[in-house]
């Protein structure tokens, strides 16, 4: 899996269980937003990850790193189905995060060998 898409997956994944989770729950809590408005960042940053733009490619990471660290705390606190979404998108960034590790990695290698 190349990194762009591995972002792209992430961000819609963000997007649609975040909005189910506001969506569904009545409590109006805004902070049910901070994934999908995370997912709509790594959405606009998808076309810079294709080009293979270094930085914002390092920008993505962190926001990655960030997002998953933060849903540490609702995955414990959740049950049921919640856990369940939270999880999902725990494991998206995940995949997210290695795929870009990886890619990271063998530019290195390649650099190094050139």
């Amino acid at each position: 899996m190349r990194p762009y898409q591995a972002n792209l997956i992430n961000a819609i994944i963000l997007i649609a269980l975040g909005l189910w989770a506001f969506l569904t729950n009545m409590d109006g809590s805004k902070t049910q937003l901070i994934a999908p408005a995370f997912g709509l960042v790594l959405l606009l940053m998808s076309p810079g990850v294709k080009k293979e733009n270094k930085v914002v490619a390092h920008i993505v990471v962190v926001l990655t790193l960030l997002l998953f660290i933060a849903l540490f705390r609702p995955f414990m606190n959740a049950t049921g189905l919640p856990k369940m979404r939270v999880g999902v998108m725990m494991f998206s960034c995940l995949v997210a995060l290695a795929v870009f590790i990886k890619s990271f990695i063998d530019a290195r290698k390649n650099k190094a060998a050139s």
